[in-house]
């Protein structure tokens, strides 16, 4: 029986853990990057076509403080973060599993067909047969 410390190695060895890894470091340094630039960039220049900062853009109602121009700059690096992984990876992504199943269809039509139904009872028989071989009935001989 193998012990917990080798079964640990063995599943942080594992390729799609560290692919996973990978890819979330790779994500959360993205996000950081998208974040800043719409936080030091994007908004600045729209507040300046509206004359007003969106980092003081608060309002207090009751003692709390609401800050839209923060959930602003927030919702802009999302979308921006959205849109480059939609057209970056999920439609690549779903192009290329297209193509493979296009590819796939155009195999399975290439190849003959090598069996064919018994008339009798539906069984798959092979195409030169003349008997089928579950329900023993004579079947007449495959049209080419």
């Amino acid at each position: 029986m193998a012990s917990i410390r080798e079964d640990f190695t063995k599943f942080m060895q594992r390729g799609n853990l560290i692919q996973l890894a990978v890819a979330f470091v790779m994500g959360a340094a993205f996000s950081a990057v998208v974040t800043a630039l719409v936080a030091d960039l994007i908004t600045p220049l729209i507040g300046v076509a509206g004359k007003f900062d969106f980092s003081k853009w608060v309002f207090t109602f009751n003692g709390s403080t609401f800050q839209q121009g923060a959930f602003l700059n927030s919702l802009i690096a999302f979308v921006t973060i959205t849109i480059v992984v939609f057209f970056a990876i999920a439609l690549p992504y779903q192009r290329y599993e297209d193509r493979k199943a296009a590819k796939a269809a155009a195999a399975a039509k290439a190849v003959p067909p090598t069996t064919r139904a018994c008339p009798e009872c539906l069984t798959q028989i092979p195409l030169a047969a003349k008997r089928c071989s579950a329900c023993t009935s004579p079947v007449p001989a495959a049209s080419p």
